[in-house]
């Protein structure tokens, strides 16, 4: 079996990994970059009228024959590992007669995310892959395994062929809601796998405050508990564990959990996967309607879901009478302000920031500030800490580990047995 990842070797996200064989060609992953050329954040407004040629020539799409719409089909498959953009965000250049396979979680998940990021109701259709369900494609055996990330339904990848095993991490941690699948890998790992391509999000970065989804609970508990006032909850809608703590610590409070139609739309969506995602309808949740988000699903989804999610449409009216009893997912900063200023009186009020701390900026504490409201963060990530790592990487054991979807890869032969750091687009066969 042959390797070349083409994107994730120095860097997290914009990840894409091709194995060959004699035979066979696929692809696993293949995401947008989160950094430019320049390490800087990378502006998807750059994609923007450019040919694929175009951005083959300036390095954004890597040059894979075969691959593209206008080219002669050589890729037999993608496979997609989950929702996050970092990991299929380039899908819409690929060939249209390549299979794309992925979870119904993810597939839900991308295109919701069609909709209301690029206002387009066109949905992909995938083949879906299911947990420790093998298939084929081509010379490839193909198992996917269910992981613990902060993306729901995210999938590794045990890939066999001529003899030969690798596995494919994904993103996943150890210390989400789903911690029993990580808890299950290291009791009962796979055994004589060839190749690790193992990801290292989280090395380089701090120790974190909170260690797990129940400690994230629990402090919003306490938070709404002492606050007199509303409290604002900042997380992404796509993060169904971190919903979830916030229903949860909602219900042990006797709050409300206000979320908003999109919130509600992919809650909705999200059941056919697992019935316990908390609904629009269930007790202690009630929806938000914003004009922005109910003209996007009127016009590429239907009026008549507008008129369901309408039983458990909260007022303004209401907030303000019962705003210390409110827990209000705010998840947008052009919508935040707005709402803001609708609030009576917002001195005292609670910011519970829960996603990672690179994306609150300085503009926005400083907003916060002259509102009289509080920011705390309370997050978890949704990689696996370095220990995670080390026990990951041990109970494998792998003949060769290999970094992706990291900035520190270096660090990878003082750290893990067998650790062979490769440069994009270099080819690894074993």
């Amino acid at each position: 079996m042959k390797l070349i990842i083409h994107r994730g070797t120095q860097e997290i996200g914009g990840s894409c990994v091709e194995l060959v064989t004699v035979n066979s060609r696929i692809l696993i992953d293949f995401g947008m970059p989160l950094v430019d050329n320049k390490g800087e954040r990378f502006d998807s407004n750059t994609l923007k009228d450019k040919t694929v040629q175009e951005l083959k020539e300036s390095g954004i799409l890597p040059d894979i024959k075969g691959l593209y719409r206008g080219e002669e089909k050589a890729i037999d498959a993608i496979l997609i590992s989950h929702s996050h953009m970092d990991h299929y965000g380039f899908l819409t250049y690929v060939h249209e007669d390549i299979p794309i396979y992925m979870s119904q979680g993810a597939q839900e998940l991308i295109n919701i995310t069609n909709i209301f990021v690029w206002r387009s109701n066109v949905n992909i259709g995938a083949s879906i892959i299911e947990n420790r369900k093998p298939f084929f494609v081509k010379d490839f055996t193909i198992t996917p395994y269910l992981v613990d990330h902060s993306a729901f339904d995210a999938y590794a990848f045990l890939v066999e062929a001529g003899g030969k095993r690798l596995f494919y991490s994904g993103d996943f941690r150890g210390h989400g809601r789903k911690s029993a699948l990580f808890k299950d890998m290291i009791n009962n790992p796979l055994k004589d796998i060839d190749c690790l391509l193992m990801e290292g999000s989280m090395l380089g970065r701090g120790n974190q405050l909170y260690k797990n989804e129940g400690e994230i609970e629990n402090r919003i508990v306490e938070i709404l508990n002492k606050n007199n006032n509303i409290t604002f909850f900042w997380a992404s809608s796509q993060n169904i564990d971190r919903i979830v703590s916030a229903y949860r610590a909602a219900i042990r409070t006797g709050s409300i959990f206000v979320i908003d139609v999109y919130t509600a739309y992919i809650l909705d969506k999200l059941k056919i996967v697992s019935e316990r995602i908390p609904q629009f309808d269930w007790n202690n949740i009630r929806v938000k309607y914003y004009k922005s988000h109910a003209s996007i699903i009127a016009e590429n989804v239907s009026k008549e879901v507008l008129y369901r999610y309408k039983k458990s449409k909260i007022e303004l009216s209401e907030i303000n009478e019962k705003k210390d009893k409110i827990l209000m997912l705010a998840r947008d900063n052009r919508l935040f302000p707005i709402m803001v200023d609708k609030i009576d009186n917002t001195s005292g009020a609670k910011f519970i920031y829960s996603m990672w701390e690179g994306y609150l900026t300085d503009r926005f504490k400083d907003y916060c500030d002259g509102q009289g409201i509080d920011i705390e963060q309370v997050h978890t990530s949704g990689h696996a800490i370095v220990d995670d790592l080390k026990a990951f990487a041990k109970a494998i054991t792998p003949k060769s580990l290999i970094p992706i979807h990291t900035f520190e890869g270096n660090q990878y032969p003082r750290m893990f047995e067998n650790a062979r750091i490769l440069k994009d687009g270099e080819l690894f066969e074993f």
